[in-house]
């Protein structure tokens, strides 16, 4: 109960409202989805249940699990690595537990092999650091730790990891009725004997992808304004820690390297 009520209040909070609203879109076409499969309340009550289960799967250890995977988080296996990153992780991890008490029990440290410098969480308990960051002093690489731990305490990865869950309900509904009306189409057409019908397909299919193109950048473009407004948040976060000036020079020098050019790249840039 407690995390449901610390969740409501971060994702209803000022910089959220993007997110909020592609959430509530997004829930209202997965629930459209299953009512048009099976009409009615039925139908309406069966796509809430099973959006909630989606939601509940990618919300347990599984789920975490499966993000890892998808992200190349590894754990540490490197003798050096965990003699040095470890502590680090630690001395972050209890300093944001007394800035934020209710920050999740047993968040764990992953390494991927990017050479990047760079750094996410992911889930509800990790927080990956790339091979690229070891050139970095500690002090900058804690800075980062508690950026990272900034975005667990305050939801941010659950948000996009249920709006996520939405997406891939959406996508395969998407891709599951392209396949079955084309292959209609198509055998419509050879039983007739004529195109027609596979062409008018054909631009029906157009004005369909285009739609969907649309609203998944409609998507990006709300995330995208909530996703700057947190990292802020988690910069303050990292701040509060005592990691300002660190996790300044830090940013300094990643935003040096990541080429970022352009309206479109930079709002797709988050860091």
């Amino acid at each position: 109960m407690t995390y449901f009520m610390d969740f409501i209040q971060n994702l209803t909070k000022k910089g959220n409202t993007g997110v909020l609203i592609y959430l509530i879109l997004n829930a209202f076409i997965v629930v459209t989805i299953f009512s048009m499969v099976q009409p009615g309340i039925t139908g309406t009550i069966f796509g809430i249940v099973a959006y909630a289960l989606s939601i509940a799967i990618a919300l347990s250890p599984a789920g975490e699990w499966l993000l890892r995977v998808q992200t190349g988080c590894k754990r540490i296996k490197r003798v050096d690595y965990k003699e040095r990153l470890e502590p680090l992780f630690r001395e972050v991890y209890d300093k944001a537990k007394e800035q934020y008490p209710l920050l999740s029990e047993n968040i764990e440290l992953f390494m991927s092999q990017d050479k990047f410098p760079n750094a996410f969480a992911t889930g509800r308990k990790t927080v990956c650091l790339t091979k690229g960051f070891l050139g970095f002093s500690d002090n900058k690489i804690k800075a980062v730790f508690a950026h990272e731990l900034g975005h667990l305490a305050h939801k941010d990865t659950d948000i996009i990891l249920i709006i996520a869950v939405g997406n891939f309900i959406v996508s395969a509904f998407f891709i599951t009725y392209r396949v079955i009306t084309g292959m209609m189409a198509f055998m419509f057409a050879i039983a007739s004997r004529s195109y027609g019908t596979l062409i008018m397909h054909f631009f029906m299919d157009l004005i369909f992808v285009g739609m969907m193109w649309l609203w998944t950048r409609f998507g990006i473009i709300l995330t995208r304004h909530s996703s700057r407004q947190n990292e802020y948040l988690a910069d303050k976060f990292a701040y509060d820690c005592g990691y300002g000036n660190e996790l300044a020079e830090t940013l300094d020098l990643i935003g040096q390297g990541s080429g970022a050019k352009g309206l479109w790249a930079n709002l797709a840039s988050t860091h």
